[in-house]
């Protein structure tokens, strides 16, 4: 069962990968790799436990099967909240007001100006809606697709790094925070220059190379002009709800998405009433019904076949096995324990984190004879780094990275012979630095190594 499992894994993600030549949607394999394996799952009761009757392995089967949908919608409705409030901001021309402060065409300048927003924006907000609003930014200030591609994929990175180190930034450092493995100054004062250092070292690299100016896109938008006082209550609106989630999270312990969807009913319920006050005066302006219109649907439908595919091989126990097989290859002391970490990180590119993390909290409880890391040990904020930062190396290993090649039809292909290796850089400078800083400066001051 296992490996039949693993072999049509990898033969969906090859496809995936291998999009443009195959000339078929990633999309299409995506959807028929999660139900193909979820499938196979199901004949296999056997196999997984010869103790269960059929009716029992199917009720089984059933009850994982919609748990894990739930938690996979969970993420789809946040992201298809998220991609309809930076929509409706970009259709009330709300961006020109961030893009007209943004003056230099300067292609080295813009890199840094755009990492640096993308990082503490991250932080702020969360790295796949962070990606979400970069990108539409990215769209009012470079017209040449190729070289937007590239800020694209340095936003990617930007915003795994930035969502790293702070616990509402990326959804493995929340589950991390929440299940009480971290807590908040600990992860932000431990993590935040290991998680600079895996953004700047990639800039560096790229900008060394940069020169020259950027060619700015000519304004294409062919509707009415909207007022500014417009476009800045749109903008204020739609950060203000965006920044919200967060919070909104952290006062109820309810999922981010129901958030979001309260933040996106607000924005609606405005431009339904802003629509209809300008119509009468000969004006229309959009709303979110005409925003849902033209929403990239087929990003939403890949996000949900690749999780549910990932999901099936968390039931199966084959992310368990892997993660139980690294546990007895390096140990749990230092180094050990690092190396665990930085593996994590690199198979968080091909398969979903979430899983992966979650497996290693599984193994490692922070109560009873089997705890081994409590609570602020470094082997947490280390996989909090990991895990956040090593999914940049593949475009479909974050959700930040599957966000922007949605909207930006970046190929898979192109994303590994430019950026990869890039993302690789700055994910193992920034580990250096983690380890270096744990062991000298942290252990050192027993005041750091305490922090809560």
């Amino acid at each position: 069962m296992f490996v039949a499992l693993v072999t049509i894994f990898v033969i969906g993600y090859f496809i995936i990968a291998m999009e443009h030549p195959f000339k078929i949607n990633k999309t299409a394999t995506a959807l028929a790799l999660g139900t193909l394996l979820w499938t196979v799952f199901t004949f296999c009761h056997m196999i997984f436990d010869p103790s269960m009757t059929a009716d029992a392995w199917h009720a089984f089967v059933s009850g994982h099967l919609v748990e894990n949908l739930g938690e996979t919608a969970e993420i789809v409705f946040f992201l298809l909240g998220a991609m309809t409030i930076v929509t409706l901001i970009e259709d009330y021309q709300g961006f020109r007001i961030i893009t007209d402060q943004i003056t230099t065409t300067n292609k080295k300048k813009l890199l840094w100006i755009l990492s640096i927003l993308t990082f503490f924006l991250s932080a702020l907000l969360d790295n796949m809606t962070t990606a979400i609003v970069m990108v539409a930014l990215l769209r009012k200030l470079i017209a040449d697709k190729r070289e937007r591609w590239l800020y694209a994929g340095m936003v990617i990175l930007a915003a795994n790094a930035g969502g790293a180190w702070s616990p509402s930034g990326d959804v493995t450092t929340i589950m991390l925070w929440i299940g009480g493995q971290v807590t908040t100054v600990n992860i932000m004062v431990k993590t935040i220059i290991a998680s600079l250092v895996c953004m700047v070292v990639p800039v560096l690299i790229v900008g060394a190379s940069l020169k020259g100016e950027i060619e700015r896109p000519t304004d294409a938008n062919s509707g009415v002009e909207v007022p500014v006082h417009l476009r800045r209550l749109i903008l204020i609106m739609g950060i203000c709800g965006l920044i919200f989630v967060p919070i909104f999270k952290t006062i109820t312990h309810l999922p981010p998405y129901l958030g979001m969807l309260f933040s996106l009913a607000v924005l609606w319920i405005t431009t339904e009433i802003v629509s209809r006050k300008y119509e009468k005066e000969g004006h229309k302006l959009p709303t979110a019904v005409s925003t849902l219109e033209h929403i990239d649907t087929p990003t939403i439908l890949f996000f949900l076949g690749i999780l549910m595919a990932v999901s099936c091989l968390k039931v199966s126990g084959i992310l368990g096995g892997l993660a139980a097989a690294l546990n007895g290859a390096f140990g749990t002391e230092a180094p050990g324990f690092f190396f665990i970490d930085l593996i994590i990180g690199v198979l968080s590119s091909v398969v979903d984190n979430v899983p992966l993390v979650a497996a290693a909290m599984g193994m490692y409880p922070l109560e009873g004879a089997d705890a081994i890391f409590m609570q602020n040990h470094p082997f947490w904020e280390f996989l909090a780094y990991c895990a956040g930062t090593g999914g940049s190396l593949l475009i479909i290993g974050s959700a930040a990275g599957v966000a922007v090649m949605g909207m930006e039809k970046i190929d898979f292909i192109w994303y590994l012979k430019k950026i990869t290796l890039l993302a690789l850089a700055g994910y193992i400078a920034g580990a250096l630095v983690f380890i270096a800083m744990d062991m000298t400066l942290f252990e050192s001051i027993p005041a750091l190594a305490n922090l809560k």
